[in-house]
């Protein structure tokens, strides 16, 4: 168990990253912080009678925080290193009409609570490894952008690589970065396609670092590989912006020249999804740290 230094309760939270962003705590580099989360639902749901259609949705995807981490200068990196993440034993997910990809084959809300322990999520006769992520995690942005929904400051982006052991890297668009999570899932697959994961509620712990350079998209590190996650409206766009910006990054760690990197791109480099169902689509290419030459950070 790591020991929490700074922790910030699950009153404490928000429901966008804006330019306008007021600190709950602030942090200094090194030191360990401590997000204690409410679910995407805000706790709404406490049975399966409780279906989508009749909770309060100016009270969904809340992100605990932000943290003021001292000197996170705009124009530089917030490096955020996922610690630990701890959920509940009790998780819910949810559909209604016109919901995920194939809401227009639903015909009724339904709600499913699962029961995790022992590192399984139950769902019905099923028991699924848990693998806890952070739905919601992101800076402030130079736009008022809703909790729900991702791009260039992190946000809403779904990503299941962004658990224990991952790092996140962001693009920090206002000093202090405030940095703000929550939406944790006890598990998902890629493209979350019903809309919704076991949403379930918890703590997550991190440790922060800031970086010189500058970056345009979050960055996920696992221990084999870089992830550059784009998130836009048009899933084209977002593979067109996140392949481009793999390319550049094999070209400029490797010396290659564009066309070299480009035909590397398509050796090595793999194009995946995140989630589907989020007002932007978020895609992630993978660059495996064995084809650079130089770290990218």
């Amino acid at each position: 168990m790591v020991k929490a230094m700074i922790f910030i309760p699950k009153e404490k939270h928000v429901y966008s990253f804006g330019p306008d962003m007021k600190e709950v705590a602030r942090a200094k580099p090194g030191e360990i912080i401590v997000f204690e989360t409410l679910d995407a639902l805000g706790g709404q749901i406490r049975s399966e009678e409780d279906t989508v259609e009749k909770i309060d949705f100016s009270r969904v995807n809340p992100a605990t925080g932000p943290v003021y981490i001292e000197g996170a200068e705009k124009g530089k990196i917030l490096k955020v290193k996922i610690l630990e993440i701890e959920v509940n034993d009790r998780g819910v997910i949810v559909t209604a009409p016109g919901a995920g990809v194939l809401g227009d084959l639903v015909k009724a809300p339904k709600t499913k609570v699962c029961r995790i322990a022992n590192g399984f999520v139950q769902f019905g006769e099923f028991k699924i490894p848990v693998r806890p992520m952070i739905g919601v995690i992101g800076v402030a942005s130079p736009e008022e952008i809703p909790t729900g929904t991702p791009g260039r400051h992190g946000g809403n982006m779904d990503t299941n690589l962004i658990t224990e052991g991952s790092t996140v890297y962001f693009p920090i668009f206002k000093d202090g970065a405030y940095l703000a999570l929550g939406d944790l899932h006890a598990v998902m697959a890629d493209g979350e396609v019903c809309v919704s994961a076991c949403e379930v509620s918890g703590k997550v712990t991190v440790k922060t670092e800031v970086l010189s350079g500058s970056i345009e998209w979050p960055i996920v590190e696992t221990s084999d590989a870089y992830y550059i996650l784009v998130s836009e409206e048009d899933l084209e766009d977002a593979v067109r912006e996140a392949v481009k910006q793999g390319v550049d990054i094999l070209r400029r760690a490797n010396e290659l020249s564009w066309d070299e990197a480009y035909m590397l791109a398509s050796l090595i480099m793999d194009v995946q999804i995140s989630q589907l169902v989020d007002p932007r689509k978020t895609v992630r290419v993978r660059i495996p740290k064995q084809y650079l030459k130089m770290s990218l950070f």
